[in-house]
């Protein structure tokens, strides 16, 4: 049976027309005229039975109908882009796998593992997105993900690599001349926050037997590797994991400011949907990703 779908060209030319509110700017944008992009429009509009645009003096504005149809048109677009770029990239051979990180995990840990992979399975490409709060699979384009937490996420399967242990730690101007601190010398200096993780430094006091009145005052920062270069730069202490300033501990731009290190609250896991778990490449790249993070599960990472 004949499907029943409009030009590409027509859709190129209705999502440019509907991002821009202006017919003249979306001709501008796909190098036609704008009696082009006019045709185009009309002739969507009587495939569809429906106005997508009202016209006006004073230009066009999408009508409700094409404000629903723009958004679902876009994310066709974008899928179909990312289809013929995988193609292109891998000549149809290997697989392309989409992969949602949390950002300072993906860029300390995995990218300088990742040519390891690569020498593994050399016709499969790696796009990595990054993620720092939870989403659902369905509606994006990822295979997989990497997220710290508990490994319980509905419609999931969990693959553990490590534990996380979030150190303490500074520059090592701000505390000199002391090597480190006392947990209750930590009142006179400022704690840096990480803003998806506000309770951070008051469970890391309670494991110590210690209260801190302002465990939650502090400057706050999106991501860990903001966390990292604020302690760099001496604008406090950041709680952060252990496996992640590996680089800074060992140079020296970071000291711990305590040897004592959080409890096991949250790991990393690679996490799949359920529908695609038994994907062969996916199960080679979680096999890979395991007997990578195997030193990082049952040792503390860093000498503090």
């Amino acid at each position: 049976m004949r499907r029943k779908l409009p030009s590409t060209a027509a859709l190129a030319a209705f999502d440019a027309a509907a991002r821009h509110q202006s017919f003249t700017k979306a001709a501008e944008e796909l190098a036609l005229t704008q009696s082009a992009v006019c045709r185009q429009i009309a002739n969507l509009e009587t495939f569809v039975g429906l106005k997508l645009f009202r016209r006006s003096r004073r230009g066009v504005t999408l009508t409700q109908a094409g404000a629903s149809y723009s958004i679902a048109v876009a994310g066709r677009l974008e899928e179909m882009e990312r289809d013929t770029l995988d193609l292109m990239a891998t000549r149809g051979e290997g697989g392309v796998l989409e992969l949602a990180a949390v950002p300072t995990f993906a860029t300390r840990w995995l990218l300088p593992r990742l040519k390891r992979f690569e020498a593994r399975a050399p016709k499969v490409i790696v796009n990595i997105m990054p993620q720092s709060r939870p989403f659902l699979f369905e509606g994006t384009p990822f295979d997989a993900a990497i997220y710290a937490g508990d490994g319980h996420w509905p419609g999931t399967e969990a693959i553990a690599l490590m534990p996380e242990r979030l150190v303490p730690v500074c520059a090592p101007s701000l505390i000199a001349p002391h090597g480190a601190l006392t947990p209750g010398q930590f009142r006179r200096y400022r704690l840096l926050q990480q803003t998806t993780r506000p309770y951070a430094w008051r469970a890391w006091f309670d494991i110590q037997g210690v209260r801190h009145d302002h465990d939650v005052a502090g400057p706050r920062y999106e991501l860990f590797s903001m966390l990292i270069q604020a302690a760099v730069h001496g604008l406090g202490i950041a709680l952060v994991p252990a496996l992640l300033v590996e680089e800074e501990l060992a140079s020296g731009k970071l000291i711990a400011a305590s040897p004592l290190a959080s409890g096991v609250d949250k790991s990393y896991y690679l996490v799949l949907p359920e529908w695609k778990a038994e994907n062969p490449l996916l199960r080679t790249f979680a096999d890979w990703l395991r007997k990578e993070a195997e030193p990082y599960r049952n040792e503390q990472l860093v000498e503090l």
